[in-house]
């Protein structure tokens, strides 16, 4: 297959767990307030030629001081699905919090793309003030001003094509500099939300997650998400249960564990 054809396998590998209320979902809450638990995934985009992971993940001493649970480690995930995290060699971050750029001794091989406003915005003055500076680990911040000092950095500036058939597109909201990712599969243009929708109920009501930069710009990412994807149904929230649920599992062994969002889904 020629590279400008290439249609890419992807793979939404979930590696952490944490149970809460869906009140603390949304901005103005839920008068439901049932149990709506947050899935911690990264994800991997493979094709006949490269291989690229998106984001990082956090480790099990960062689960432990933030509460939450490890299912399996981001290593054992990618692992499972044939990659071995010391070999990879291009890590696109969706933006700096520390639940997707931690973990940063994992690649020590990797390209890391990124958004020229993210870390700029990690790096700046908002980062003066706790309410904006809580999602960010100051470690991860560290580690990425030395990969770009280390020329391990590739910046992008809004849109941007990484490969044929991979495309980054900032959008901002959730974090400045939030980029998501558009993938060419066998079923259309997919579309890796990462935190522009945490979940697919934020896309859906149209109602933005309480950690938030920009509320003008989260609600427009959600438009964003629509024309960039084929449909609602290619679209990759970055933390919902509901996505191992409905994408078919990797293998028999990696039901609710490792997903195959590049097939169409199941229900």
């Amino acid at each position: 297959m020629s590279s400008e054809n290439e249609k890419y396998r992807i793979y939404a590998i979930k590696y952490a767990h944490h149970d809460r209320m869906s009140s603390e979902n949304f901005i103005g809450g839920d008068p439901h307030d049932v149990p709506m638990p947050l899935d911690y995934y990264v994800w991997a985009i493979v094709g006949t030629a490269a291989t690229y992971v998106v984001d990082m993940g956090f480790d099990a001493e960062m689960a432990s001081q933030r509460g939450r649970t490890i299912i399996h480690s981001v290593e054992q995930g990618l692992e499972r699905v044939g990659i071995i995290a010391a070999e990879v060699k291009e890590v696109i971050i969706t933006h700096m919090h520390y639940d997707h750029a931690g973990n940063h001794d994992l690649f020590p091989k990797a390209r890391f793309h990124l958004q020229d406003s993210e870390m700029a915005f990690c790096t700046g003055r908002c980062m003066c003030h706790q309410g904006i500076r809580h999602a960010f680990e100051v470690e991860d911040v560290k580690s990425m001003v030395g990969n770009v000092f280390a020329g391990r950095v590739q910046f992008h500036d809004g849109d941007s094509e990484l490969a044929p058939g991979i495309t980054l597109h900032r959008v901002g909201g959730h974090s400045d500099g939030l980029q998501v990712v558009r993938v060419r599969t066998e079923r259309g243009w997919v579309v890796l939300a990462s935190d522009a929708s945490h979940y697919y109920a934020n896309m859906q009501r149209q109602q933005a997650y309480p950690i938030v930069y920009n509320i003008g710009d989260m609600l427009e990412g959600f438009v964003t998400l629509r024309r960039l994807a084929d449909s609602d149904d290619h679209i990759i929230p970055g933390h919902d249960p509901l996505v191992l649920q409905r994408y078919p599992a990797f293998d028999a062994e990696t039901e609710q564990w490792i997903a195959r969002v590049d097939l169409a889904p199941e229900r």
